[in-house]
Parts: structure tokens; sequence; C-alpha cells
């Protein structure tokens, strides 16, 4: 049988491990099981066990000690997920081979490795050799997605994600019960979004006609890969989030 891959993504904050640890219990009242692979190496702690953690390869602080990189935070990311991608031996013998395995990958938030850079789908790859079916889940906090431009903003980050891992994908808003109930309705216009209204109610603050055609190009883009918008995550959609990856 199969085993089966979700590539979490999103920026730092956006829900990542929250969702996990939701998707974890949702699959055990199934009496299905289902592991977590840590692949921030930058990660502190979890409310959940680990299958395998990055940080027993290579951690974010030893190379930003080692005075021979000079790494910063980010930079040190970096060099991390470029070293994980030579290991990948590392994490086939964590893996293991039992079959109908179902693995949570939780990755980290920075946005450069999902798009220039090739270690995630290097990643996608590696999993497909090893006969795993892989999807890709993009979280974005809904708090960031209240306002038009913020949202095709957001939209762009998942797209950009999308196209660069080649993986069918599901985008969700997250942590909607902080929102407002005024920020709540605002943001429904925003899971089957009219694009060009959404132009439309922005245009008096467009003032540069170069900055308008770019906006206008983006909402186009958007319009077209429909499968790039949002669903809300909530405990209650596990159900049927799980049900679309199935799919």
């Amino acid at each position: 049988m199969p085993r089966y891959a979700q590539i979490v993504m999103g920026p730092a904050g956006s829900g990542k491990s929250t969702y996990c640890a939701t998707m974890i219990q949702h699959f055990e009242s199934l009496n299905r099981s289902v592991q977590v692979v840590n692949l921030d190496p930058a990660a502190e702690h979890f409310d959940y066990p680990v299958m395998a953690d990055i940080r027993e390869l290579i951690q974010v602080e030893d190379v930003m000690e080692d005075q021979s990189l000079r790494f910063g935070p980010n930079g040190g990311l970096v060099f991390c997920m470029e070293y994980f991608a030579n290991n990948f031996d590392w994490l086939e013998e964590a893996l293991g081979h039992v079959e109908d395995d179902y693995i949570l990958f939780d990755c980290p938030g920075q946005i450069e490795l999902y798009t220039h850079l090739p270690v995630m789908r290097q990643l996608v790859e590696q999993l497909q050799q090893w006969e795993f079916r892989v999807c890709g889940v993009f979280l974005v906090d809904s708090q960031f997605m209240v306002e038009s431009f913020k949202f095709i903003s957001g939209v762009m980050a998942a797209l950009s994600a999308m196209v660069s891992l080649e993986i069918p994908q599901i985008n969700i808003m997250t942590k909607m019960d902080l929102l407002s109930p005024k920020a709540k309705k605002e943001i429904e216009k925003y899971l089957d979004p009219d694009m060009y209204s959404m132009m439309e109610d922005n245009s008096d603050t467009i003032r540069s006609k170069k900055f308008k055609k770019l906006t206008e190009a983006i909402c186009e883009l958007v319009r077209r890969f429909k499968t790039s918008l949002f669903q809300i995550g909530s405990e209650e959609s596990a159900q049927t989030l799980s049900c679309w990856f199935d799919l």
C-alpha cells in the first residue's frame, strides 16, 4: 500500500504546529495512524510526539555559533535545510518502511524555501521516489487577510509554493476564532472572491497607473488559478479537510 505525506507550509506564526496537533487528534478519533516529522531546525517545543526531528541532524543554534560560517538566523536556517537536502538518507532511515503511513511534515516558515530555493522541491521529489503520495497544505493567519491587498499578497505566497512544488495543495486561513464579528463577515467575501470587484473597491487608493496595471494583472492571475484560494481552518473542519486530502 502507498504511504501519504502532507507538506505543512506557511509563514512563521500561521499555526502549522496547531494544525498538526488538530489533525493528530482527528485521525486518532478515527483510529487512523498519523505521525509528524519536524523539519524546522529552529523549533523549540511541540505539544505532540514526533517520529523524526531535524534538530537531531542539525540545529540553527549550532550553525549560528560556528565562527567559520558566521550566519544569522535566516542564513543559518537556509544552511540547515540545504544540509538536510544533502542527507536524505537520515530521513529515509527515520521514516522506515511501514505501509499505509500518514505523515505530516511540519516545515519552516521562510517563504524563500518555497519560491527560489530548491530544497522543498527536492524533498517532494524524494518522497515521491519513496512511493509517498504527497500533497501540500499552506496556512495563512486570517488576521493578515482582512484587507484586499493583504489577501492578494497571501494568495500570491500560496500560489508561489504551489507552482514551485507542483503538488496538489489546499490553502487554509487559520485563527478565525481571533477575528472580531465584523472582520469575520468581511473575510467571507475572500472565500470565493470576485477579483475585479476587489480592485474596484480599492481603485481610489491606487494613484499610479503602472501600479494599477500591475494589480490588475495579479488579479487576473489569481482569478485563473482558482485552486489557490482559501478555505477556513478550524477543529470542526478537520473532517472536511481530511476528505479532501484522501481524494
